[in-house]
Order: structure tokens, then C-alpha cells, then sequence
């Protein structure tokens, strides 16, 4: 069936990269927005910075509106790389070979700019707020006139005289009933006059984007919800410029800007709204998105017609709008996974037993209920018996067996082995096979070290810091260090003291006893004061307490912390590590703490350096000598972009390594950001209800600062542990179904029988991981 199809033409710069990209602009049949599509993500940032300076061309007194958040990265880099060296002879010949006319350089001071969202309340001299982010970001980089600018700043809004934002709302609550509600209370009064007053505000910003024509240029990333700007699955397509409330997925997208999900649970959203992107038919509306873990959210807009359950399918109707992706946001559009698969010279074994996986999942059944002239009917795995290079009749068969295979390998007990366990973040490990770990530590003759890439400080939030040092206070006052103190337990160097904390705090979770815990962890907070500190006086680290607790009690949430208070809070979760091995009988020792210099809690973060992030990884892999080493294999933008980061420092360590070690395999695993394809995996490994009772007595024993969920996934709200759980059953049901329930049920092999999830791991050579990174160095010189 054709779709509502509109005359569009692409730009110049849209029709080079066209001809980089091996798909068309729009397909018909299955399209309703047109997509260019690039390699990565600095690539993103390079095509969508080309079409912006192109349109500024041609639109020197136009209206722009430019997004906030990650995504935005390389756009900014790139179009700030161009303004600069707009002379430079290789930058000329780069942007006319794009169809850009380089004659004139762009001045960008006659264009307007429009915020188009913030959070509310917010004091906008916050570094986490929209507000500056722009400023900062686009009118000082990119030269603009703040004079015709439109922002979204809470200042100018013209509240009741004499009263602040805090005056008016003290808890931070918004509550917008009010608008319709009778007030109840003076202070509610105050708060319905100042919604009031918001409302008019919003009205006057929404005129005087308007009275400009309306936006031009509008660029947007899109939420996990689908968002654009902050209009939220659901929103009306006729919405304009108000004060509204989001949703669950958007809070917990929003929690790491606002410094927890307590504090984004709280806040509402100030946004332009659908019709105020669209009210200027003329519009250049481009939506950017990069990394597999978008792939869902992209299909559903770009495939389907309008809807508001789609918020981005408001731009189905503009000529000009575009998607700009990544092949990993693009790669579940049908029109293009059909052409890739049809071009392929060769059928891989993954792309074979994706596909007939998916048709016995969209079917509910078993493979060997299937049969070959079912698969027939589906353009898909038409296409894969077309290419079947066997007999038609065992593909669906082989399939079958592979999955067995896999299930086998998962199960198959594994012996002198010297494993290296390396993770961006303290619960990464945990949360992607943990059940795998507790049988792979039984054999004595196994050897494991457990290595994590950051300090992970940013997980922590300043209310949990607060909690551990008012306890601390009180576990001093007690005079119970006195004698370990006489004895130098707390000496930097007394590794011995490091275990007996970590012991301590274990015997109370198994006297059930919070006061054996609290002491465990009080323990190990004035060692690593001490160390921090450099300070073995406890008067004087007492009076330092007090210091921080007044920090952790005034900075504003979100706020990026200074020095010293990243490293405690990094040794907080140094800490939860120990932890949590202790539970599997390794003392710290076996875990080792890198704290990568690239990770630093700014907005865009570094890339590993070469010269001491990659060092340290592969000095670890000198000491360590590994057999296995696992990795958390998250493709690019797929959750925190730091996994993805620590993932190229340990590929550019193992490609130093593999001239001594050419041996070494790598086992790739995933957790709550980003989960395998069945067909991808080629380890399953049963996990029972015991493993995942195993799994949340650690996390919630273990893991304090994560216990209250402060930066959840978007798709789960709670503890990471359930998400975890989760994914398990999910994998085990997808599994259950191509094999049937009989087969784990009637299993000769009781851990198969007792299975009721799955983890699924991805075995691979040297020369297979490199597949999946990229060259360090060529992607450093990629970002401009």
C-alpha cells in the first residue's frame, strides 16, 4: 500500500551524502518521512552541521531553534570547526564537495534563535539548565546575537513582586490543578496567580515566534518516548508553547541533567509546542538520532502515519522535514533491512538465524512447526531460503540445532581459565551475567580479576553522600575506631583493614544486623577520607565532614562536583565493588579500580586517550595475562556513551596485547541499555530462581547508591536488578518458543530444567571483537 507521499527535493548537501549512503531518500511503501543515512555518530554531526550552514545561506535573517542534550555533540563541534577555519584550504574543498557554496563565509548574527524547551523551576544560571546550555554552546560558539534570541528564562517571567521561584513554590512542586482548582491556602494562592502568569508568559512566547514567521530551521533529537522537544507521547498535534507535565520515560532520560529521579519526578517542562514546529510550512525540520538502542522509536515515526501516540509523525505532512541516522538508529526501518538483506552476496549465519527466529516469534511457534512454504509467504525469510546455499528442508532444522548448540555451550563447565572481567560501571558486570559468574567462579583451577574502566561518581547523588557522613558522625562519637585506629587498621596501605571492612559489613547482612553493616561502612568511609584527605586526625577529618555535608546540602542537584568530592564519591562505589565480590570469596585484590581520565561528568565527554587511558587498560592486561576477558558490548549510543567509550580503549589495548596474546578471546555482554538478538548471541546461559534471588540479594546488599533507582533506564521504573530480571525472562521466552516447552521442562539436565531465564553472551575471537570497535585513531580525527 503506498503512502501519503508529498513532493520533496533534497539539498545539495542532502543528495553528497545520498550518494554515500545505500539507501534512497524515502521508500513509498513503508516511508512517511524521508531518512539519510550515515555511518556513525560523528558523521551525524558532520552531514546535519553542512545542512545547517547551507540553509543559513540561503537564510541569513532566518528563525532557528537547536536541540540541547548529547546528541547535538558533533554538530556543535563541526559547525564551530567550519566557522573557524572557514579559510582553510582543505575545509574549502570539503564543504564544496558537500554543495556548499564557499564564496561567502555564513554570519549567523542576523539570525533569530528560539529556545525550545526548559525544565521548570529552574534557576537558569544553573549549568544543567537549557537556558545556559544555549548560551554557552550556541550563541557564544556559534556568534549569535542575543538580542534576537527567544529564551526560556524563568527570570524574566515577571513573577508576583518582591516574591522569588523559591518563595512561590519552596518544595519545588508545581501542582497544575491549581489552574482549575480553588486555592486552599495563601501559598496557594501565590501559586496559582505565578501558573497563571506562566501561562500568559508561554502565550506571549508562542506570539512572538509567530510574528517572526514562525521556525525556519528547526533541528531536534528524539526521547525515548518519542519526544520531540518535550511534547511527549500523546501531545496534540495543535499544542503550542505551555507549561505541561512529561512522563516517566522522559524523567528518567532527564535524571542525569537534574542530579536524580527524585528531583525529576518533581519537575515540569516549559516547550514550543507540535504546531508551533510546524507552523511555517516552509520549515527545515530535521530529526537526528544515533545508536541502535533509538532503532525502535525512529521505526515507529518514520513508518507510521499520523499519530500522536508518535509525536514525530506531526512532520509527515512538511516537505522538508528529514530523519538524519545512524545505520544503528536505521536499523530496524523494514524498507532497508529488506534492500541490505536482497544486496548480500552471502547469507551470514546471524543474518540466517535472525530472520527465522523473528518469523517463529511474530508467528508464537515452534521451529519445527514450521514449515519451508510458510516462509515463503513473508518477504523476509523468502529471501533467506532463496539464499540458502543447503537443503531447504534442514534450514529450519539448522537453525533449531544452533540454538541447542548455544544453550549447550552455556552450560558446559569451564576450567583453567584466567579470566579478566572488565566494566564501565560498578554494577555492569552484575547486571549483565551474574548468574554466569557463580558458576564460573566454582573451579579452583579458574582465575579471575575483576576490573572497572571509571570512577562511576556521577551514579552517586549528593543526599546518599550526605546519608554515609551523617552516619559516620555518629559512628565516631562512639569511639569504637579508637582501638583500630591504635592498631593502624586505618593506614592507606593496610590491605588487610580494606577486607576486614568489607567482612565486617558481610557478617552483619548475614546476622541481619544494621548496626554490624553501618560500622562495616563507616569503616571504610574514614579509611578513604583519610586517604583523600590525607588526614589521619580524626578531629580534623570530623571538621572536613562537616564541610562536605554543607556542599552535598546547598549544591544543586545535578551540578558537576569538584574534585574531591567525585573522587569520594567514586570510592563510594569502588566500595559497593568490593562488596560484592566479597559475596564470591575474592578480596580486593581481585578487583581493580582504573579510574579512566576521560571520564570526567562533563556534558560531552572525552574519548579514551591513547597515551594514558589505553596504557593503564593494557598495563592491566600485562599484569593479568588473561585467557578470556569480557566486555561490555554496547553499540555506539546505546545507553551511557561511556560504555561505548571504555569499548574502544579495551579494543585498542587487546590490538597492543594481541602480539603477545593472539589467543585471547573476547565475551561480550550486555545489560539494561541494550540487549543481543538471539541470533547474535552464541552463549545462552540458563539462570534459575535461585540465580536471580541471588541477583537482588547483591544489588540491594551491595549496591546503596543504586538501591533507591536515582538514574533508572526509561524502560523500567525501579532498581536496575528488575530491568536485569527482566531482559532474562524475556530472552528465555523468545528461546521457549522457537524450541518449545517441553524442551526445558523434559531436559535431562536440571539447570536447563529449572531455567526460567537466560543470559546471552557473544563469544568472540580477537579479529571478530575488531569488527565491532572502531580505529581510536581515525575516529579522533573524524571529529573535526
Amino acid at each position: 500500500m503506498k503512502k501519503n507521499i508529498r513532493e520533496t527535493t533534497p539539498s545539495k548537501v542532502e543528495n553528497f551524502w545520498l550518494t554515500t549512503s545505500k539507501r534512497k531518500l524515502i521508500y513509498p511503501d513503508y516511508e512517511y518521512i524521508p531518512v539519510i543515512e550515515v555511518d556513525n555518530y560523528p558523521s551525524l554531526g558532520k552531514m546535519t552541521a553542512q545542512r545547517f550552514l547551507e540553509w543559513v545561506l540561503e537564510n541569513p535573517d532566518g528563525v532557528i531553534s537547536l536541540p540541547t542534550g548529547k546528541t547535538p555533540e558533533y554538530f556543535i563541534k563541526w559547525v564551530t570547526h567550519y566557522l573557524n577555519n572557514w579559510e582553510d584550504k582543505k575545509v574549502k574543498q570539503e564543504l564544496e564537495a558537500s554543495g556548499i557554496e564557499i564564496s561567502k563565509k555564513p554570519s549567523l548574527k542576523n539570525l533569530h534563535f528560539v529556545q525550545m524547551d526548559e525544565f521548570f523551576p529552574i534557576n537558569p544560571e544553573q549549568r544543567n539548565s537549557f537556558y545556559y546550555y544555549v548560551n554557552k554552546f550556541y550563541i557564544e560558539n556559534f556568534g549569535l546575537d542575543r538580542n534576537k534570541a527567544l529564551f526560556i528564562d524563568i527570570s524574566t517571567m515577571g513573577f508576583i513582586q518582591g516574591k522569588t521561584i523559591g518563595d512561590i513554590f519552596p518544595d519545588q512542586i508545581v501542582d497544575l490543578s491549581l489552574r482549575t482548582n480553588q486555592p486552599k491556602t495563601n501559598l496557594e494562592r501565590l501559586q496559582k496567580e505565578a501558573i497563571h502568569q506562566i501561562d500568559r508568559w508561554c502565550m506571549n512566547y508562542e506570539n512572538s515566534i509567530r510574528s517572526l514567521g514562525g521556525i525556519g530551521f528547526f533541528l531536534g533529537g528524539i526521547g525515548p518516548d518519542g519526544h520531540i522537544a518535550f511534547n511527549v507521547r500523546g501531545s496534540s498535534y495543535y499544542s503550542v508553547t505551555r507549561l505541561t507535565k512529561t512522563n516517566y520515560e522522559t524523567q528518567a532520560a532527564a535524571a542525569s541533567d537534574l542530579g536524580g529521579m527524585e528531583i525529576a519526578r518533581k519537575r515540569l517542562v516549559i516547550t514550543i509546542g507540535l504546531s508551533t514546529i510546524t507552523f511555517n510550512p516552509n520549515v527545515t525540520a530535521l530529526i537526528f538520532a544515533a545508536g541502535e538502542a533509538k532503532a525502535g522509536i525512529v521505526a515507529d515515526a518514520i513508518q507510521h502515519p499520523k499519530d500522536n501516540v508518535y509525536p514525530a509523525t506531526i512532520l509527515n505532512n512538511l516537505k522538508n522535514a528529514r530523519f538524519y541516522i545512524t545505520k544503528g538508529a536505521g536499523c530496524r526501518l523494514v524498507a532497508g533491512q529488506y534492500e541490505n538483506l536482497k544486496k548480500s552476496a552471502t547469507l551470514s549465519s546471524v543474518q540466517k538465524d535472525q530472520y527465522i527466529i523473528d518469523y517463529a516469534l511474530g508467528k508464537d511457534k515452534r521451529l519445527e512447526d514450521i514449515k519451508i512454504e510458510e516462509l515463503k509467504t513473508d518477504p523476509f525469510t523468502t529471501v533467506i531460503c532463496e539464499k540458502y546455499d543447503g537443503d531447504p528442508g534442514t534450514l529450519l532444522l539448522n537453525v533449531k540445532k544452533g540454538i541447542i548448540d548455544k544453550l549447550n555451550a552455556g552450560r558446559m563447565r569451564i576450567t583453567d581459565k584466567n579470566f579478566l572481567h572488565m566494566a564501565p560501571h560498578h554494577d555492569d558486570i552484575m547486571l549483565g551475567y551474574l548468574p554466569y559468574i557463580a558458576h564460573l567462579v566454582r573451579p579452583d583451577s579458574n582465575k579471575h580479576t575483576f576490573a572497572y574502566a571509571t570512577s562511576g561518581f556521577t551514579a552517586v547523588t549528593n543526599s546518599y553522600v550526605l546519608n554515609l557522613l551523617t552516619k559516620l558522625e555518629q559512628w565516631l562519637l562512639t569511639g569504637e575506631y579508637k582501638e583500630l585506629q591504635e592498631e593502624g587498621y586505618f593506614q592507606p596501605h593496610n590491605k588487610t583493614g580494606k577486607d576486614r571492612d568489607v567482612h565486617q559489613y558481610l557478617d552483619g547482612v548475614a546476622a541481619r544486623s544494621q548496626s554490624m553493616k553501618d560500622a562495616g561502612e563507616a569503616r571504610r568511609l574514614l579509611r578513604n577520607l583519610s586517604i583523600l584527605l590525607e588526614e589521619n586526625n580524626v578531629t580534623q577529618i570530623s571538621n572536613r565532614i562537616s564541610e562536605m555535608k554543607q556542599y552535598c546540602s546547598t549544591q544543586y542537584p545535578g551540578k558537576k562536583d569538584i574534585g574531591y568530592i567525585q573522587e569520594l564519591k567514586g570510592m563510594m562505589r569502588e566500595w559497593e565493588a568490593d562488596l560484592m565480590w566479597a559475596h564470591f570469596g575474592f578480596h580486593s585484590d581481585s578487583v581493580k579500580h582504573l579510574q579512566l581520565g576521560f571520564y570526567k561528568g562533563d556534558i560531552f565527554s572525552e574519548m579514551p586517550s591513547k597515551q594514558h587511558d589505553v596504557l593503564r587498560i593494557y598495563t592491566l592486561l600485562e599484569e593479568t595475562n588473561p585467557d578470556i576477558v569480557t566486555v561490555a558490548l554496547d553499540p555506539e549510543g546505546s545507553g551511557p556513551d561511556t560504555h561505548y567509550k571504555v569499548l574502544q580503549g579495551i579494543s585498542e589495548a587487546l590490538k597492543m596485547f594481541e602480539k603477545k596474546r593472539p589467543d585471547i578471546e573476547v565475551w561480550g555482554y550486555r545489560n539494561v541499555w541494550y540487549r543481543f538478538h538471539p541470533a547474535e548471541a552464541n552463549i545462552y546461559v540458563p539462570v534459575s530462581l535461585n540465580s536471580m534471588a541471588i541477583l537482588e540479594h547483591t544489588f540491594e546488599n551491595c549496591f546503596g547508591s543504586q538501591r533507591e533507582a536515582s538514574f533508572p533506564s526509561p524502560e523500567l521504573d525501579g532498581p536496575f536488578y528488575k530491568l536485569s530480571q527482566k531482559i532474562m525472562v524475556e530472552q528465555y521466552q523468545s528461546i521457549k518458543t522457537c524450541l518449545g516447552r517441553d524442551f526445558f521442562s523434559f531436559h535431562e539436565s536440571p539447570r536447563v530444567r529449572a531455567a526460567h531465564g537466560l543470559v546471552f553472551l557473544c563469544r568472540m575471537t580477537l579479529p571478530e571483537f575488531f569488527q565491532h570497535t572502531i580505529d581510536l585513531k581515525k575516529f579522533i580525527e573524524d571529529r573535526a
